[in-house]
């Protein structure tokens, strides 16, 4: 059991060591709490005994636990406002109406992981149930085009290819002009089959290059159309925390994010903002993970927020439920 004295003493270490990354000493804490030395260390050694506190070293301060930073969130933490500034820049987002769904999230994954300095991640389902819009092929040079494809829910993807040989830029225009006339609407999960046995017959006689652009287009959009989507931004803000200055540790974390099985995890199941304190991430026992579903044009989606468990839980929190609702709005 855990006295009011002590919730406010574990209450401060927590926020004390989120700002500074240095454990915290009783000295710190007299003034703020009017005790003496004695009675902080003995409150401290307390929740240290409860599982709530860490020493990382014999003569050093206290630490939060992973059991510390759970009590904290769930009963200790308070929701912080988003400041004016900040609040104005998400504002201008939501609030611009040429901006299409999939750039709106991707904008607001930015500005997340500028405020907070961690890295954040938005997860979309495969795209089997959406249908195409509207396909782009952009020639850069005669031997590389860039693919657009573009689908009723907002979803648009690119990819770079490389030709096998030089184009016209007229045959390039023509073949999205091709393209677009005989895909505009078809599931994506039927496109394939469509390029295959009904524009592939088609497309030489009016191109003379059919074979290079239709490979092209035939991997970029394979490419698009069995993967998940996931877009990361800050993806780098995790290794610049002093929990991840070990060579070893930036390895680890680094191919984490690079594995789509521990990728997967990360997906929300919860309409509410949810937080994984490290085991429970079932990412790494050094990160917390805050996330949440979305629901957008009948597509769920989640949004997760990553970085230390020193991490500023209050206003990641505060910053998540804002998009959440203003994104829902806007879909």
């Amino acid at each position: 059991m855990i006295g009011d004295r002590q919730k406010s003493i574990l209450k401060s270490i927590v926020e004390e060591y989120i700002k500074t990354a240095r454990p915290v000493g009783s000295k710190s804490l007299c003034k703020k709490f009017k005790c003496s030395s004695a009675t902080i260390r003995n409150d401290m050694l307390n929740l240290e005994e409860l599982g709530y506190l860490e020493k990382q070293h014999i003569s050093s301060g206290r630490i939060p636990s992973e059991k510390g930073y759970r009590y904290y969130v769930d009963y200790l933490m308070e929701p912080k406002k988003i400041s004016g500034e900040d609040m104005l820049k998400l504002q201008t987002i939501f609030s611009n109406n040429e901006l299409n769904l999939s750039s709106a999230i991707e904008k607001s994954l930015e500005i997340i992981s500028d405020i907070t300095n961690y890295t954040s991640v938005v997860l979309g389902k495969a795209s089997s149930d959406n249908n195409l819009q509207k396909v782009e092929l952009i020639p850069i040079t005669e031997e590389t085009v860039v693919a657009i494809v573009i689908t009723d829910k907002g979803i648009v993807e690119n990819k770079q290819v490389n030709l096998s040989e030089r184009v016209d830029m007229g045959e390039i225009s023509k073949t999205s002009e091709i393209l677009n006339k005989m895909l505009v609407g078809t599931p994506i999960d039927e496109v394939s089959s469509k390029l295959e046995f009904e524009i592939k017959p088609i497309i030489g006689n009016y191109v003379k290059n059919y074979e290079v652009l239709y490979n092209a287009f035939y991997e970029a959009f394979s490419n698009f159309a069995t993967k998940e989507s996931v877009k990361w931004r800050g993806k780098a803000n995790i290794l610049k925390q002093p929990e991840f200055s070990n060579v070893d540790d930036v390895k680890n974390i680094v191919s984490k994010f690079e594995s789509k099985e521990v990728v997967n995890k990360i997906e929300g199941t919860d309409d509410e903002v949810k937080i994984y304190i490290g085991k429970e991430s079932e990412l790494d026992d050094n990160v917390t993970v805050i996330k949440t579903k979305i629901r957008l044009n009948g597509e769920d989606m989640s949004i997760a927020v990553i970085g230390p468990k020193r991490m500023e839980y209050g206003k990641v929190v505060t910053m998540l439920e804002y998009i959440k609702d203003n994104l829902e709005k806007k879909g």
